[in-house]
Protein backbone atom coordinates (compact mmCIF):
# COMPACT_ATOMS: atom_id res chain seq x y z
CA UNK A 1 0.00 0.00 0.00
CA UNK A 2 1.23 3.34 -1.40
CA UNK A 3 1.37 6.16 2.03
CA UNK A 4 2.03 9.80 1.00
CA UNK A 5 2.47 11.68 3.67
CA UNK A 6 0.33 15.46 3.17
CA UNK A 7 0.52 17.20 6.50
CA UNK A 8 -1.94 20.01 5.59
CA UNK A 9 -4.48 17.57 4.82
CA UNK A 10 -3.50 15.60 8.00
CA UNK A 11 -4.40 18.67 10.37
CA UNK A 12 -7.47 19.37 8.28
CA UNK A 13 -9.04 15.83 8.54
CA UNK A 14 -7.97 15.73 11.88
CA UNK A 15 -10.12 19.40 12.63
CA UNK A 16 -7.09 21.42 13.41
CA UNK A 17 -5.48 24.33 12.19
CA UNK A 18 -3.66 23.84 8.71
CA UNK A 19 -1.39 27.03 9.09
CA UNK A 20 0.51 28.02 5.85
CA UNK A 21 3.46 30.58 4.48
CA UNK A 22 3.05 32.32 1.11
CA UNK A 23 6.16 32.07 -0.79
CA UNK A 24 6.94 34.57 -3.15
CA UNK A 25 10.42 36.08 -2.91
CA UNK A 26 12.53 33.10 -1.09
CA UNK A 27 13.08 30.83 -4.20
CA UNK A 28 15.14 28.13 -3.06
CA UNK A 29 14.59 24.58 -1.96
CA UNK A 30 15.49 25.88 1.84
CA UNK A 31 12.26 27.63 2.11
CA UNK A 32 10.32 24.42 3.04
CA UNK A 33 12.67 23.34 5.40
CA UNK A 34 13.06 26.75 7.03
CA UNK A 35 9.15 26.99 7.19
CA UNK A 36 8.84 23.90 8.66
CA UNK A 37 11.36 24.24 11.69
CA UNK A 38 9.17 28.00 11.75
CA UNK A 39 6.40 25.41 12.62
CA UNK A 40 4.15 26.31 9.40
CA UNK A 41 2.17 22.89 7.68
CA UNK A 42 2.03 23.93 4.01
CA UNK A 43 3.70 26.29 1.51
CA UNK A 44 1.61 28.50 -0.59
CA UNK A 45 4.09 28.91 -3.79
CA UNK A 46 2.81 31.47 -5.48
CA UNK A 47 2.65 31.62 -9.18
CA UNK A 48 -0.21 34.08 -10.01
CA UNK A 49 1.78 36.93 -8.40
CA UNK A 50 5.35 37.38 -8.33
CA UNK A 51 8.19 36.07 -10.81
CA UNK A 52 8.41 32.60 -9.76
CA UNK A 53 8.32 30.51 -12.59
CA UNK A 54 6.79 26.21 -12.91
CA UNK A 55 10.73 25.03 -12.43
CA UNK A 56 11.34 27.00 -8.93
CA UNK A 57 8.11 25.94 -7.84
CA UNK A 58 8.53 22.04 -8.47
CA UNK A 59 12.09 22.47 -7.27
CA UNK A 60 10.67 24.14 -4.17
CA UNK A 61 7.70 21.28 -4.02
CA UNK A 62 10.29 18.46 -4.42
CA UNK A 63 12.61 19.82 -0.87
CA UNK A 64 9.45 20.26 0.94
CA UNK A 65 8.14 16.81 0.38
CA UNK A 66 11.05 15.45 2.07
CA UNK A 67 11.16 18.25 4.81
CA UNK A 68 7.48 17.11 5.73
CA UNK A 69 5.87 20.69 4.63
CA UNK A 70 2.69 20.18 1.99
CA UNK A 71 3.61 22.18 -0.86
CA UNK A 72 0.71 23.91 -2.42
CA UNK A 73 0.86 25.74 -5.82
CA UNK A 74 -1.24 28.73 -6.59
CA UNK A 75 -1.61 28.33 -10.19
CA UNK A 76 -2.23 32.15 -12.25
CA UNK A 77 -5.05 30.71 -14.65
CA UNK A 78 -7.46 28.19 -15.37
CA UNK A 79 -5.61 26.01 -18.14
CA UNK A 80 -5.27 22.10 -17.42
CA UNK A 81 -1.32 22.16 -17.77
CA UNK A 82 -0.59 25.30 -15.31
CA UNK A 83 -2.10 22.22 -12.67
CA UNK A 84 -1.19 18.90 -14.09
CA UNK A 85 2.23 20.65 -14.91
CA UNK A 86 2.64 21.56 -10.92
CA UNK A 87 1.43 18.08 -9.72
CA UNK A 88 3.14 16.11 -11.89
CA UNK A 89 6.71 18.12 -10.72
CA UNK A 90 5.91 17.81 -6.94
CA UNK A 91 3.01 19.82 -5.61
CA UNK A 92 0.66 18.41 -3.44
CA UNK A 93 -2.06 20.53 -4.22
CA UNK A 94 -3.28 23.48 -5.77
CA UNK A 95 -5.17 26.16 -4.98
CA UNK A 96 -6.81 28.16 -7.78
CA UNK A 97 -7.94 31.51 -7.86
CA UNK A 98 -11.17 33.49 -8.97
CA UNK A 99 -13.06 30.92 -9.24
CA UNK A 100 -17.10 32.33 -8.85
CA UNK A 101 -19.02 29.14 -9.66
CA UNK A 102 -19.52 25.31 -9.10
CA UNK A 103 -19.38 24.57 -13.16
CA UNK A 104 -15.59 26.35 -12.66
CA UNK A 105 -14.83 24.61 -9.53
CA UNK A 106 -15.98 21.14 -11.23
CA UNK A 107 -13.65 21.91 -14.24
CA UNK A 108 -10.65 22.74 -12.42
CA UNK A 109 -10.94 19.89 -9.45
CA UNK A 110 -11.12 17.36 -12.84
CA UNK A 111 -7.49 18.84 -14.08
CA UNK A 112 -6.33 17.51 -10.48
CA UNK A 113 -6.70 13.57 -9.71
CA UNK A 114 -6.19 10.82 -12.45
CA UNK A 115 -9.63 9.11 -13.52
CA UNK A 116 -11.88 7.97 -12.31
CA UNK A 117 -11.79 10.77 -10.36
CA UNK A 118 -10.77 12.83 -12.90
CA UNK A 119 -9.37 13.86 -16.12
CA UNK A 120 -5.48 14.57 -15.50
CA UNK A 121 -3.37 12.98 -17.77
CA UNK A 122 -1.80 9.92 -16.36
CA UNK A 123 2.42 10.12 -15.98
CA UNK A 124 5.29 7.91 -14.42
CA UNK A 125 8.09 9.13 -11.91
CA UNK A 126 6.12 10.93 -9.57
CA UNK A 127 8.13 12.68 -6.84
CA UNK A 128 5.01 12.40 -4.81
CA UNK A 129 6.00 8.35 -4.65
CA UNK A 130 9.69 8.97 -4.50
CA UNK A 131 9.99 8.00 -7.83
CA UNK A 132 9.16 4.61 -7.45
CA UNK A 133 7.39 1.93 -9.53
CA UNK A 134 4.12 0.82 -8.94
CA UNK A 135 0.98 -0.71 -10.30
CA UNK A 136 -0.63 2.35 -11.95
CA UNK A 137 -4.22 1.73 -10.03
CA UNK A 138 -2.30 2.09 -6.90
CA UNK A 139 -0.43 4.70 -7.66
CA UNK A 140 -3.43 6.94 -9.24
CA UNK A 141 -5.53 6.39 -6.03
CA UNK A 142 -2.45 7.06 -3.57
CA UNK A 143 -2.04 10.51 -5.25
CA UNK A 144 -5.29 11.30 -5.82
CA UNK A 145 -6.55 10.37 -2.34
CA UNK A 146 -3.00 12.96 -0.96
CA UNK A 147 -3.59 16.19 -3.45
CA UNK A 148 -5.63 19.40 -2.09
CA UNK A 149 -7.66 21.53 -4.57
CA UNK A 150 -8.08 24.85 -3.11
CA UNK A 151 -10.67 27.11 -4.43
CA UNK A 152 -10.71 30.59 -4.02
CA UNK A 153 -13.26 32.98 -3.23
CA UNK A 154 -12.92 36.26 -4.25
CA UNK A 155 -16.12 38.08 -5.29
CA UNK A 156 -19.75 38.81 -4.11
CA UNK A 157 -20.63 36.06 -6.77
CA UNK A 158 -18.38 33.42 -5.47
CA UNK A 159 -19.88 33.71 -1.99
CA UNK A 160 -23.44 33.63 -2.89
CA UNK A 161 -22.33 30.12 -4.92
CA UNK A 162 -20.15 28.88 -1.24
CA UNK A 163 -22.49 25.89 -1.11
CA UNK A 164 -22.81 24.82 -4.30
CA UNK A 165 -19.46 25.47 -5.07
CA UNK A 166 -18.55 23.54 -1.82
CA UNK A 167 -21.11 20.37 -2.91
CA UNK A 168 -18.40 20.24 -5.91
CA UNK A 169 -16.94 16.41 -5.77
CA UNK A 170 -13.19 16.65 -5.76
CA UNK A 171 -12.98 20.20 -4.48
CA UNK A 172 -11.46 19.66 -0.39
CA UNK A 173 -11.30 23.63 0.64
CA UNK A 174 -12.87 26.80 0.07
CA UNK A 175 -10.52 29.73 0.70
CA UNK A 176 -11.43 33.19 1.07
CA UNK A 177 -9.79 35.74 -0.78
CA UNK A 178 -10.31 38.04 2.05
CA UNK A 179 -8.07 41.63 -0.15
CA UNK A 180 -9.40 40.83 -3.39
CA UNK A 181 -13.21 40.58 -1.98
CA UNK A 182 -13.32 43.39 0.01
CA UNK A 183 -12.14 45.54 -2.68
CA UNK A 184 -14.78 44.02 -4.93
CA UNK A 185 -17.28 44.82 -2.14
CA UNK A 186 -16.52 48.71 -2.32
CA UNK A 187 -14.72 48.48 0.93
CA UNK A 188 -11.06 47.66 0.14
CA UNK A 189 -8.93 46.88 2.98
CA UNK A 190 -12.06 46.50 5.70
CA UNK A 191 -10.95 43.13 6.76
CA UNK A 192 -13.30 43.26 9.42
CA UNK A 193 -16.48 44.79 8.20
CA UNK A 194 -19.84 42.87 8.77
CA UNK A 195 -19.95 42.04 5.29
CA UNK A 196 -16.94 40.29 5.61
CA UNK A 197 -18.06 38.70 8.96
CA UNK A 198 -20.90 37.48 6.65
CA UNK A 199 -18.99 36.18 4.14
CA UNK A 200 -16.46 34.23 6.26
CA UNK A 201 -19.82 32.46 7.99
CA UNK A 202 -21.27 31.76 5.23
CA UNK A 203 -18.48 30.33 3.60
CA UNK A 204 -17.94 28.52 6.68
CA UNK A 205 -21.78 27.00 7.29
CA UNK A 206 -21.34 25.32 3.72
CA UNK A 207 -18.05 23.68 4.44
CA UNK A 208 -19.54 22.28 7.06
CA UNK A 209 -22.69 21.37 5.39
CA UNK A 210 -20.33 19.31 2.82
CA UNK A 211 -17.88 17.96 4.37
CA UNK A 212 -15.05 20.41 2.93
CA UNK A 213 -12.61 22.99 4.80
CA UNK A 214 -13.20 26.39 4.99
CA UNK A 215 -9.84 28.41 4.61
CA UNK A 216 -8.63 32.58 4.48
CA UNK A 217 -5.83 34.38 2.96
CA UNK A 218 -5.33 38.04 2.86
CA UNK A 219 -6.02 38.63 6.69
CA UNK A 220 -2.78 38.78 8.51
CA UNK A 221 -2.71 40.34 11.97
CA UNK A 222 -2.87 37.91 15.23
CA UNK A 223 -6.32 39.50 16.76
CA UNK A 224 -8.38 39.54 13.30
CA UNK A 225 -6.99 35.86 12.32
CA UNK A 226 -8.20 34.60 15.84
CA UNK A 227 -11.61 36.18 15.12
CA UNK A 228 -11.88 34.03 11.86
CA UNK A 229 -10.73 30.94 13.38
CA UNK A 230 -12.85 30.70 16.40
CA UNK A 231 -15.99 31.20 13.57
CA UNK A 232 -14.56 28.40 11.93
CA UNK A 233 -11.25 28.72 9.79
CA UNK A 234 -9.20 25.98 9.33
CA UNK A 235 -6.67 26.32 6.58
CA UNK A 236 -4.73 29.70 7.46
CA UNK A 237 -2.80 31.07 4.92
CA UNK A 238 -0.78 33.33 8.24
CA UNK A 239 1.64 35.81 6.58
CA UNK A 240 4.16 35.50 3.46
CA UNK A 241 8.07 35.41 2.96
CA UNK A 242 8.42 39.05 2.03
CA UNK A 243 6.06 40.55 4.93
CA UNK A 244 7.97 38.26 7.68
CA UNK A 245 11.26 39.77 5.90
CA UNK A 246 10.44 43.01 5.91
CA UNK A 247 9.00 43.11 9.36
CA UNK A 248 12.22 41.41 10.69
CA UNK A 249 14.34 43.65 8.96
CA UNK A 250 12.87 47.30 9.81
CA UNK A 251 12.58 45.89 13.23
CA UNK A 252 16.44 45.28 13.42
CA UNK A 253 17.12 48.93 11.45
CA UNK A 254 15.13 50.77 13.91
CA UNK A 255 16.32 49.28 16.92
CA UNK A 256 20.20 49.86 15.95
CA UNK A 257 19.35 53.24 14.33
CA UNK A 258 18.11 53.81 17.50
CA UNK A 259 21.68 53.36 19.23
CA UNK A 260 22.93 56.19 18.15
CA UNK A 261 20.19 58.69 19.75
Amino acid sequence: MITIENAARKRLEAGELAIGVGVRQARTVDVGKAMKTAGFDWLFIDMEHGAIDLDAATQIAVAAQDAGITPIVRVPGFEHYLASRALDGGALGIVFPHVDDAATAARLASYCRFPPDGKRSMTGALPQVGFASHPIGEMARAVNAATLVVVMLETPQAIDNAEAIAAVPGVDALLIGTNDLCAEMGIPGEFSHDRVLAAYDKVVAACRAQGKHPGMGGVYTPQLIERYVARGMRLILAGSDFAFMMAGARAQAAAVRAMAK
